[in-house]
């Protein structure tokens, strides 16, 4: 058996392709699939969503990309000490992923199936050698779904960038808009940016199409970091002009002619045309680098010997580590059947329908109010309460008071008025996060959000926060923290969300409006444990 320069095989394989080395990695690998199952099964949810419906293509291409890779090393199967660092990455996945299934946060196992990817590459090849195929490793990245508050916050700025551009392209074509938050008026009708038009949709196919172009590019860094990095604003240029075109069939043509238009235009024809707008900006870059005749010969597409690459896996050898691995995943898989089934955590709560009507010298003002049922549905919550309340001693000015509560946050939770309020057509004038209670007199910490909003000349002041086990949390980023631990901890993932809102009079000052939010909040917090309990 020879190899050549590259490192690929040449002549016949033995007959004997399961050697004990592939046998130890196909048991670890089947021991994986059970340990990892849930995780793998999020990922089969999430690649039915059209956001990630590019997620099964991301394994073949990290394989390609693999296989493309390991033509430049040459067969090494001989003993190796530095297999070890690979054991440790495989612990580490078993970690993540136990902690995972423990909280009964899918994703997390997702990611943790990657990091196990990782140590069996190391494993396999030795530190030296395997730590070279970190790219393919990292394109697996892009199957995985984001997370909740990531997602959100990503679309909530995709849909102001696109309306905002897609409003310019109108007004350069002289046709009347009027932009307010993501809903542009045409005057004779509203088109509202939703979620399914932000971008996403061709934003991460692309990232994931862009990252390979670049891993591909055999010119400079600077021109691979320029063919990685404009993924996103092709994208979100191509939903702008979506949007656009979408505004003038409407202004011209109407209402009716606008909905085929954008069944035509969504999912993989506007990604056909930004992967268009990628090779043109690679032959841009390519006509000043001197050292390719031409965009094929700057790109490495060749795949001759990638079949041979892949019966390399036969001289995968039986080493301490690889053993150890197949022993360590079977360990893991067997353990959580061990494991108790805490099942959905069942909080023993009131119904919000019998919340207080009355709190000091504030009263409900009118029957609860209904969410529209779109927006009900986005908002996704097992409870909500939405009240005006007023001064009884003064009608006007009002207090809103909004909550919402989750039984299980793992798959969806709270959403952050920070995304929710713009969305409406609101602008944050400023935010800040702030502990409240020595200013209120509370026993123990209050965090909660100020926000100051606007639509127009009329102004708002905002208190928010997220409870989470008897905790006042501000950040969102750190009530998804606590969702985690106390899932891991005793299983319960629920929380909810608790808003107060006012109008700030155009002869008041903010600090008067705050105080009348100050003012609800000492008797909204008291009756909140049996609604939002602590334990």
């Amino acid at each position: 058996m020879a190899v050549t320069n590259e490192g690929a095989v040449e002549g016949r394989f033995p007959t004997a392709f399961l050697t004990k080395g592939m046998l130890c990695l196909v048991l670890a690998t089947l021991f994986a699939g059970f340990f990892f199952s849930n995780g793998l099964q999020a990922l089969l949810n999430a690649w039915q969503l059209p956001e990630y419906s590019h997620g099964p293509l991301i394994p073949v291409l990290s394989l390609l990309l693999f296989l493309k890779q390991l033509k430049d090393y040459p067969i090494d199967p001989g003993p190796k000490r530095d297999r070890w660092v690979g054991v440790c990455v495989v612990l580490l996945a078993v970690i993540v992923g136990y902690l995972g299934n423990l909280a009964r946060i899918n994703d997390i196992v997702a990611y943790a199936t990657i990091i196990w990817i990782g140590g069996m590459l190391l494993i396999s090849f030795g530190w030296e050698t395997g730590r070279h195929f970190w790219p393919g490793v990292l394109h697996l990245v892009y199957m995985l779904p984001l997370p909740g508050v990531v997602y959100y916050k990503m679309t909530t700025s995709l849909q102001f960038v696109s309306s905002e551009v897609g409003v310019w392209f109108l007004q350069l074509m002289s046709i009347p808009v009027f932009l307010d938050g993501n809903i542009i008026d045409l005057g004779v009708m509203k088109l509202h940016v939703a979620e399914a038009c932000s971008g996403l949709r061709y934003l991460f196919p692309i990232l994931s199409f862009s990252y390979i172009f670049a891993a591909l590019y055999k010119g400079s860094n600077w021109h691979k970091a320029i063919l990685l990095l404009s993924a996103a604003p092709i994208a979100i240029l191509m939903n702008s002009i979506r949007i656009a075109v979408a505004g003038y069939i409407v202004n011209y043509y109407g209402i009716e002619w606008v909905n085929g238009f954008s069944h035509f235009f969504e999912g993989w024809v506007i990604f056909a045309i930004c992967i268009a707008l990628l090779f043109l900006l690679a032959w841009v870059l390519v006509r000043f680098n001197s050292e390719h005749d031409g965009l094929v010969d700057a790109l490495d597409l060749n795949t001759d010997g990638l079949g041979v690459q892949l019966g390399r896996l036969q001289y995968v050898r039986a080493s301490k580590a690889m053993i150890t691995a197949a022993v360590l995943m079977a360990t893991a898989a067997v353990s959580l059947n061990f494991v108790p089934d805490r099942g959905t955590y069942k909080v023993d709560r009131q119904s919000f329908v019998t919340f207080p009507q009355t709190f000091g010298t504030w009263e409900q003002f009118g029957p609860r109010e209904r969410l529209a049922e779109n927006v009900a549905r986005t908002l996704g919550a097992d409870d909500y309460h939405q009240v005006t309340l007023v001064n009884s001693e003064q009608v006007m000015p009002s207090v809103g008071l909004f909550m919402a509560w989750y039984e299980d946050q793992s798959r969806g939770g709270v959403h952050s008025p920070e995304i929710c309020l713009p969305g409406a057509g609101w602008e944050i004038a400023w935010l800040e996060r702030t502990d409240v209670a020595d200013q209120m007199g509370f026993d123990e910490s209050f965090q909660l959000n100020r926000a100051v909003i606007q639509k127009g000349e009329t102004r708002m002041m905002v208190y928010y926060w997220f409870e989470q086990k008897g905790r006042r949390i501000a950040w969102d980023f750190a009530a998804k923290f606590y969702l985690m631990t106390d899932g891991i901890a005793t299983g319960r993932t629920d929380g909810g969300l608790v808003r107060l809102t006012t109008l700030i009079q155009p002869d008041e000052t903010d600090a008067a409006a705050e105080a009348r939010l100050q003012n609800v909040l000492k008797d909204v917090v008291e009756p909140l444990n049996d609604f939002m309990p602590e334990g």
